[in-house]
Parts: C-alpha cells; sequence; structure tokens
C-alpha cells in the first residue's frame, strides 16, 4: 500500500498507527536542480538559473512560466497559511507571518530567538514551537554550528534555511530582477544550501551540515562531515578570492572549497 499526500501535518493526522518497522518512508522535497537540468539540458537550465533563485522549483511554478507569482501566492496563501494553522495549534496567525518575514530577511545570517521573539512581540518558547511546526512541514529547516565541544554544542547558534527560494520571496514580497537585489548572495546561499540538503536526503550520505563561526567572527558558510573526513565551502555568487580560516583547516584537517556559478553544478548534483 503506498499512502502519499502534499501535507505532513495530514499524513500525521490521519495515520493512526507508526507502523515502526513495517513502513519505508520517503521525503519529496520541490524539484532538484539535478532534475531540473535532466528535464530541459544544462545549456537551458543554466540560462534558467536566475529564474530559479527568484521562483524556486515547485513543479507548478516550474510549468506556469510567466505566472509563477499568482502560483507563489496561492502555495504560500494555501499552505501556509491554511494548512499549517490548520493541522496544528498556531493560534494567531498574524504572528506567523511576522515570524516568517524576519526569518526570511535573515537567510545566510546566524538566527537569534530571543531577537525574533522581541522583534515579533512572543516569548522564546513560543518562537521555537513555531519553528518546529515550520520544519515539520518542510518550509525551513535549521543548520547548527559545528563544534567538537559538548558543552557549547549545548548552546549552539543556528542558522535557517527555506526549502524553496520562491517561497522565500513570495513571503516578503520581493521579485526584483538579481541586479537589483542586495540580498543575491543570501539567495544564493539559500539555494546551494538547499539542493545539498535535498542530495543528501535522495541519496542517503548520511551526510551532517553544519556552519562555523566563531567569536573572533572567522566564519565559514557550510560544513559538511562525512565518513570522518570535514570539509568547508563558502557560496560566492561572484568568484572572489576567498582565504580559509587557516585554524580551522589545521585544527580539523579539513579541505576547504568555494562554490561560484562556475563550479556549483558539482556541489548539487553529489
Amino acid at each position: 500500500m503506498f499512502v502519499s499526500g502534499s501535507s505532513s501535518f495530514d499524513l500525521g493526522n490521519e495515520l493512526n498507527e507508526p507502523l515502526t518497522g513495517r513502513k519505508w518512508e520517503y521525503e519529496l522535497f520541490p524539484i532538484t536542480w539535478e532534475e531540473y537540468e535532466n528535464s530541459i539540458g544544462i545549456i537551458k537550465s543554466e540560462q534558467q538559473i536566475d529564474n530559479r533563485l527568484l521562483y524556486g522549483f515547485y513543479p507548478e511554478v516550474i510549468n506556469n512560466q510567466g505566472k509563477e507569482r499568482e502560483v507563489l501566492k496561492n502555495l504560500v496563501n494555501s499552505y501556509l497559511y491554511r494548512d499549517i494553522l490548520a493541522f496544528s495549534d498556531i493560534r494567531r496567525p498574524e504572528v506567523l507571518e511576522k515570524l516568517l518575514q524576519g526569518l526570511a530577511l535573515q537567510v545566510g545570517s546566524e538566527v537569534n530567538y530571543n531577537e525574533l521573539s522581541g522583534l515579533i512581540g512572543i516569548n522564546k518558547i513560543t518562537v521555537q514551537k513555531y519553528i518546529d511546526i515550520l520544519e515539520k512541514g518542510y518550509v525551513l529547516f535549521r543548520l547548527n554550528s559545528f563544534s567538537r565541544n559538548i558543552r557549547n554544542k549545548l548552546k549552539q547558534s543556528r542558522k535557517i534555511y527555506f526549502y524553496d527560494n520562491g517561497i522565500r520571496n513570495m513571503i516578503i514580497g520581493n521579485f526584483n530582477q538579481l541586479d537589483l537585489r542586495v540580498d543575491k548572495g543570501a539567495l544564493w546561499e539559500n539555494f546551494i544550501v538547499s539542493e545539498r540538503r535535498k542530495q543528501n536526503v535522495y541519496k542517503d550520505t548520511f551526510a551532517k551540515m553544519y556552519f562555523w563561526r566563531t567569536k573572533q567572527q572567522q566564519e565559514i558558510d557550510f560544513i559538511e562531515e562525512k565518513n570522518g573526513q570535514i570539509v568547508g565551502f563558502e557560496f560566492k555568487w561572484n568568484n572572489k578570492n576567498t582565504k580559509f580560516p587557516q585554524s580551522f583547516l589545521e585544527t580539523y584537517k579539513a579541505e576547504g572549497y568555494v562554490i561560484d556559478r562556475k563550479n556549483f553544478r558539482e556541489f548539487v548534483k553529489i
């Protein structure tokens, strides 16, 4: 028996039995870059990179060129502000909207729950609860900071990314072209990290994903730990000379790579 649905809340509420050990679960994300490229070819897909950063990879969006905003508006209104409110215990939709806007504007930056609670006017516990629900609803996901110190891990900071750039841009109502935007670096990072997460899940790489930042403001955008090897990545929209913190490379015997428009295909296809 195959049981499928577009809403994880629907499935969770309708299935009364946990079926532990008697089922296989599959997560389906928006279209991956690899699927997109395999469908229309390398040249056409790379010609569409700007549009994908703006409008994302939901099938209905891709299949309705010229009507992307209308489709995304319907997705946000029907899923974010109907399904999530209906199947969770969020009682204040205006708070959910403010929280999503705050998170959308902080993509690529560390997220502080205390600051968010002050900005929105709710307590920190409620912020955490709402983010947990949005994560279970496959709207966003967290990336924790990398640390081998157990005590530090208890006080981890985090970044939050959206599974889809189009949803993120719809939330803040900004579909300006990339050359007019101040957040194109954040859009690029969100796209790259979300694509990597899709691939890691689909291909069972068992890779652990982090970011790294110190009190001295040294940082690396993305850390991946797999099979005992640690690799750091910096994401740049335009190719720039980037130096990785030597202390990180030496301490963890890590390698460092810059991912830009010229080499991103290798990173997002694994």
